[in-house]
């Protein structure tokens, strides 16, 4: 789960690290009265969406002089206006694609003064199960860019679990960052911080792009992006209530709240499988026969036929879907659980679109009779290559 940026600053700030003050503003005409309360003389005006490169990004329905989702003003008339311009408006940036996000919210915070920009975050390392540590001299850049051209500007290193984080890691950042004197101390103080919140809030990612050096000395999180571990949120009420349900797809939301594994895709072929591997393999195949899978659908072990019919609604609720694979191999998913699903949600919803079906495992047979006796047109698969090539060809005609 993600948050907002204001959200994560909010955040980080309970835990005592350094961010500037700033105000949300939903409605363009509070705009000037949040930039009021600010002190100035300068002001952050930042489009609030779930991606990055905002700062690069562009508006779709942008007016000439119009530059990109975080802008500086230098009044409080001139951000209220820069709010109003971007409030409403569809962000394009290289991490939304071409379709953009509609930005429902703007974050006005104080300028500041900036002697050297660095790259900061948490991480959870998949491969070693800890949290890493990456840093980079070269703040304020894609982090992509930075280790494609550059990679020996960057610092990556993980935390043993077994002694949590000590100073020595704090100073071993510094250090990477150029710092010196009582700087040194004070991001091994913020680092502290930074894994503290982290740990406790059962963060997967932190990332501080770009963490400033000050002229006071002082160090700075200018920006602040966190995502959570969506599995923890039960033990966690106060990050669950800052989910924003309008930045995430429709249908993987809807499918959030049935606990099924969904993730859209830009292809033509919708897939229902259950198990993660399975559904990897079944994407794969697709893509061998020459199509793509429009979606990564896991219904789990312990799929009903709730469950089920609402997954196929949530299939063909998705109008880039030119046909339907149905992969089932039955252990703890029953193979005529399955086939009920399906055909529930058929009768439901309709059929527009060819439909193969390949059961294989507990209760198979079963299965088999139902969908054979329901009187749909689904076309039958053998096995996994036959029911890929049959949806494959009856997709492209």
């Amino acid at each position: 789960m993600n948050i907002h940026e204001y959200q994560a600053k909010a955040l980080l700030r309970s835990y005592g690290a350094p961010v500037s003050d700033g105000r949300v503003v939903l409605r363009a005409d509070e705009a000037k009265t949040a930039a009021g309360e600010l002190d100035g003389p300068l002001w952050v005006v930042k489009a609030q969406i779930h991606a990055g490169g905002r700062g690069k990004g562009h508006f779709k329905e942008a007016e000439a002089g119009e530059k990109g989702g975080v802008r500086l003003a230098r009044s409080v008339e001139e951000a209220a206006q820069m709010a109003h311009q971007m409030l409403g408006r569809t962000l394009v940036t290289h991490q939304t694609g071409p379709h953009g996000k509609v930005v429902n919210r703007i974050y006005i915070e104080d300028g500041s003064d900036i002697a050297k920009e660095f790259y900061l975050a948490l991480l959870i390392d998949r491969q070693t199960s800890r949290i890493s540590i990456v840093c980079s001299t070269e703040g304020g850049m894609d982090i992509e860019e930075v280790a494609a051209h550059t990679p020996e500007k960057i610092l990556s290193f993980s935390v043993d679990p077994a002694t949590g984080l000590q100073g020595f890691h704090g100073r071993r950042v510094a250090f990477a960052l150029g710092l010196e004197g009582k700087q040194v101390g004070k991001c091994v103080d913020l680092l502290s911080k930074l894994y503290k919140c982290f740990v406790e809030k059962d963060a997967e990612m932190l990332e501080i792009n770009p963490l400033i050096l000050m002229p006071s000395g002082d160090l700075k999180c200018l920006d602040a992006k966190m995502g959570f571990d969506g599995n923890a949120m039960y033990r966690h009420a106060d990050i669950a209530a800052l989910r924003d349900e309008t930045e995430e797809d429709p249908k993987e939301l809807a499918a959030s709240k049935f606990d099924l594994n969904y993730i859209a895709l830009d292809g033509e072929i919708g897939c229902m499988v259950n198990g993660a591997g399975l559904a990897m393999a079944t994407m794969d195949i697709i893509k061998l026969y020459g199509a793509e899978p429009a979606n990564f659908l896991d219904v789990g072990g312990g799929a009903t036929k709730e469950k089920v019919t609402e997954a196929f609604k949530i299939i063909t609720s998705d109008p880039n879907v030119k046909g339907i694979l149905v992969n089932i191999f039955g252990g703890i998913m029953r193979c005529d659980v399955i086939a009920e699903g399906v055909i529930a949600a058929v009768k439901e919803v309709g059929l527009k679109v060819p439909l193969v079906v390949r059961l294989e495992g507990t209760n198979v047979e079963k299965g088999k009779e139902i969908i054979q006796n329901s009187g749909l047109n689904v076309i039958a698969g053998d096995n996994l290559s036959d029911a890929a090539q049959k949806i494959v060809k009856a997709v492209k005609g």
